[in-house]
């Protein structure tokens, strides 16, 4: 606030800012604004960071400050994934937190001032949409819509990660346009998977055909597995389960690799590259919420462990040579090792958890603190620092990190997060329909007219981390469905199940035991 307010971000070594918001996405730094003077994009970022913090004081002073200030009828292109996670989903947070009446707004009169806002970005947003297949362009301009020249390339993510924070924004509104165009575009998406239930990582908006096959659940892919099951979550609509069902089970099937996950094609399953991005790190906690804890605990162990060997993460580990990648050493104060670290936490109440936020924390003071504000790490091999202090910063990084000591805010309360850290509740009235009763037993069996079948607890729906122990077994992960024998003896390939760890089938041998068998 000292050194950059009202513009976008922070650059804490010169006690400087920038104004980012059209940066954001745009690696080649192409078709800036002249005219641009920012849109306090970290404040709009922090506004749900205050609430959980407990300072509804300076979250009151911020409402009133947007409220008066923040337009956007201005001549910025700007990233459709980028402004809607960051700005678009800022606003409607805050928006249903200043009509908490917990937080009491009291020195003015709140009248949906940041609804209004919201909405006047999201009639901005609804001309990226306007394709023959109805994935949205990557980039928009928020006064002149999508120019002649646009790119038509976009990533998996980018057309695939707007339906919490639009379809919020049309329940809040009343009006359906908003979640529509991202409904339209997710199914789109998803009917675009290859047979094996994989999609690329970017395609093209005008033909609907992918540019990249390749893909893991890192960037340019990584929220689109996210918002599938957030918002099944959120919504309750069971297309998103189903959707969200299969597209786990095949990751786990191609991408993993013991604790870790690999690139694959997407059209053979084969791997392509062997290395840990930074962003992958949430998968973990995203983990957690569907019941995999023990495979969330491993691949968090491993990401933890490269976090201590540098003191932070870097943005691109290359596993197959175990060195860093030579051109991404840096560390943008990202947050997704800590999100885990706190859904972990929560899920387990494990104190190692803590141990790690710690030293989480004290990395982070030792290493990017200066004195004005905290520093991006350029490079994690020498720890020199650059000038800039990303919005998601105040948003995620530090939010999670306090939430996983004082969890006071979460308290009787039911929220989901969306990927850039602001809490959606979790509402009745926006449910398509009342979750459906499970047995109360836990039962790993769906009884039908016809037979007894095992089945697995996504299948179910179930928490399999929760599960207790029925017919002599437990489930071990959310795809496992056990062998019909405690001793593994199978006459046929219907006595076995389905492995815990790759989620692939196992087959019943000559000699007559289940397993994962190599066919010759």
């Amino acid at each position: 606030m000292t050194h950059a307010f009202p513009h976008d971000e922070l650059k804490p070594l010169t006690k400087t800012f920038t104004d980012s918001l059209s940066e954001l996405g745009n690696l080649k730094l192409e078709h800036l604004p002249q005219d641009y003077n920012g849109s306090a994009l970290t404040l709009i970022e922090s506004l749900s960071s205050l609430i959980i913090l407990g300072n509804n004081t300076e979250f009151e002073k911020a409402v009133f400050w947007l409220s008066e200030n923040l337009k956007f009828d201005v001549d910025a292109r700007i990233n459709l994934f980028e402004c809607n996670i960051r700005v678009l989903g800022g606003l409607v947070s805050a928006h249903i937190l200043a009509t908490d009446s917990t937080n009491r707004l009291v020195q003015g009169s709140y009248e949906n001032q940041l609804l209004f806002l919201a909405k006047d970005l999201g009639e901005r947003f609804l001309p990226a949409f306007d394709t023959p297949t109805g994935l949205p362009y990557a980039w928009v301009n928020l006064k002149h819509g999508v120019t002649a020249d646009e790119t038509t390339e976009t990533s998996t993510s980018g057309c695939g990660s707007l339906i919490l924070e639009m379809g919020t924004l049309s329940r809040l509104t009343g009006d359906p346009r908003f979640e529509s165009a991202a409904l339209r575009a997710l199914r789109k998406l998803w009917s675009m998977r290859s047979s094996l239930n994989l999609l690329g990582t970017t395609l093209d908006v005008e033909t609907g055909e992918w540019i990249e096959y390749s893909s893991g659940i890192g960037a340019g892919v990584d929220s689109f597995y996210e918002y599938l099951f957030k918002a099944y979550i959120l919504f309750g609509k069971e297309d998103y389960w189903r959707m969200f069902h299969s597209a786990y089970l095949a990751v786990q099937k191609y991408f993993r690799h013991g604790p870790w996950y690999h690139e694959a094609d997407m059209r053979t399953g084969k791997a392509t590259y062997w290395q840990l991005t930074s962003l992958q790190a949430f998968w973990p906690g995203l983990q957690v919420l569907v019941g995999d804890v023990a495979a969330a605990n491993s691949t968090h162990r491993e990401f933890v462990h490269v976090w201590k060997k540098f003191g932070v993460i870097p943005e691109r580990y290359l596993l197959d040579h175990q060195m860093v990648h030579p051109t991404e050493k840096y560390y943008p104060l990202r947050p997704e090792l800590a999100e885990s670290t706190f859904y972990l936490y929560q899920a387990t109440k494990d104190p190692w958890y803590i141990e790690v936020g710690e030293s989480m924390v004290n990395s982070l003071n030792l290493y990017t603190k200066v004195d004005g504000g905290f520093a991006s790490v350029r490079d994690v091999t020498t720890m020199q620092l650059e000038d800039h202090q990303h919005s998601f910063f105040l948003a995620e990084t530090c939010k999670y990190l306090y939430l996983l000591f004082d969890d006071q805010f979460l308290v009787n309360q039911n929220y989901v997060f969306t990927t850039e850290g602001h809490p959606l509740p979790v509402i009745r009235d926006w449910q398509e329909r009342l979750p459906e009763t499970f047995i109360p037993t836990n039962w790993t069996f769906v009884k039908t007219d016809k037979q007894t079948r095992r089945a697995s607890a996504m299948s179910l729906q179930l928490c399999p981390a929760l599960s207790t122990p029925s017919h002599g077994w437990r489930m071990e992960s959310a795809c496992h469905i056990p062998d019909a024998r405690d001793n593994h003896r199978c006459l046929t390939d219907e006595d076995c199940g389905i492995d815990s760890s790759t989620c692939r089938r196992r087959s019943c041998s000559m000699a007559g035991y289940c397993g994962l068998w190599l066919s010759l």
